[in-house]
């Protein structure tokens, strides 16, 4: 997997600014007022940010399918709990990080996995956290 090195380029989309809802129908008439840049949404460090494309259900708890685009960012401080993409002696999975009593645990969010403990024999790297998922319905 390369990161990539060109900056990414603005594309617009047109932003409804009233909120959509999940019950009763609502007009829609006159609530286009802007247009959305989903890089400048979605994309805090564009230097430090990536995009990857998932394949398996161990994240399925967690609302992350196989062929979902999870948008990666390598800027921010990894804390327990947060989703990462790690390297585990050269292979990458994507699991919920898990740090108690100073050991290191990767936790799928499907019960048909099992937890990953992090030994120091491992080769082990966070290359980032996951700040989002994208996924076709």
């Amino acid at each position: 997997m390369t990161t990539p090195h060109a900056p990414l380029q603005p594309s617009f989309c047109p932003l409804f600014l009233s909120p959509v809802p999940a019950g009763f129908p609502s007009s829609s008439e006159g609530n286009i007022d802007q247009n959305l840049d989903l890089n400048a949404l979605l994309v805090s460090h564009p230097a430090a940010t990536f995009f990857v494309r998932v394949e398996g259900d161990s994240m399925q708890g967690a609302g992350i399918f196989s062929g979902d685009l999870l948008v990666i960012d390598r800027s921010l401080q990894v804390k327990n709990d947060h989703i990462v993409l790690a390297v585990i002696n050269g292979e990458f999975t994507v699991k919920r990080l898990k740090i108690q009593h100073k050991e290191i645990h990767l936790v799928p969010e499907n019960p048909t996995y099992r937890s990953i403990k992090v030994t120091e024999a491992m080769d082990f790297q966070i290359w980032g956290i996951v700040t989002y998922v994208i996924h076709k319905t």
